[in-house]
């Protein structure tokens, strides 16, 4: 198992889902694990989309441990699209997950310690969609594109990258059947599929990975899908 002893953690949307494993994970390989989640939590229950409420998190992680090693922005926008997302939905999708990530490595910017770490979690649907999920598919376009962006900006100081999400389950149901065979790697993802690679990302053994995108999806994204082949049939 991976060791972080006394590395300082922020994970955002830590609360629940992936968010929570990855802050588990994290806490039990020794670290500090500061989290941010508009769900009550132990840490801070704040919303991402208002800048008061990034910049008070920011000074309290500051002030308890004065330097941040990882920051994984992990905080899911809302899920909506044509024809019901309205302006403020989609710019509040925006803000959470776009704004706020980039908001808070500039916060961090200066305190970030040697050998940090920035993971930011997009989703398979930042290169493929379904009816209705635009603004969750721009905020996550949006997370990937930033990732590389920050990673020039901050190259020698902190090593930026992106994972992309398919199909995880966090409620802990078990899938088996055409739920499962339909991936490549023959089942449903779970949280600890991404918060081990999230954990792999922060540490030395990643070292040369930077700017970079991995998608962990099961290999969906990756099998071609034609009408009447295969036993694929579509039914609109």
């Amino acid at each position: 198992m991976m060791r972080f002893d006394g590395k300082v953690v922020i994970v955002t949307g830590g609360a629940q889902g992936i968010g929570r494993c990855i802050a588990e994970k994290f806490s039990a390989a020794g670290a500090h694990v500061c989290v941010f989640d508009v769900k009550e939590n132990p840490y801070f229950t704040g919303d991402l989309s208002k800048e008061d409420d990034l910049c008070e998190f920011c000074k309290k992680v500051l002030a308890e441990f004065g330097h941040v090693d990882y920051l994984i922005n992990n905080a899911a926008p809302l899920f909506k699209g044509l024809p019901d997302c309205t302006w403020q939905e989609f710019n509040y999708a925006l803000q959470v997950g776009v704004t706020a990530p980039y908001m808070l490595t500039r916060l961090l910017m200066n305190h970030f310690a040697e050998g940090a770490a920035i993971v930011n979690i997009s989703s398979s649907r930042d290169r493929m969609s379904m009816p209705g999920t635009e603004c969750y598919t721009a905020a996550k376009g949006g997370i990937a594109a930033l990732t590389h962006a920050l990673a020039v900006s901050l190259a020698g100081r902190v090593r930026v990258n992106s994972i992309s999400p398919g199909w995880i389950e966090t409620n802990g149901a078990t899938y088996g059947g055409a739920d499962a065979s339909q991936h490549p790697a023959g089942r449903v993802g779970t949280p600890e599929d991404i918060a081990d690679m999230v954990l792999f990302l922060c540490s030395s053994k990643a070292g040369f990975i930077t700017g970079e995108n991995i998608c962990i999806d099961g290999g969906m994204t990756h099998q071609m899908i034609y009408h009447g082949d295969h036993g694929w049939m579509l039914n609109p």
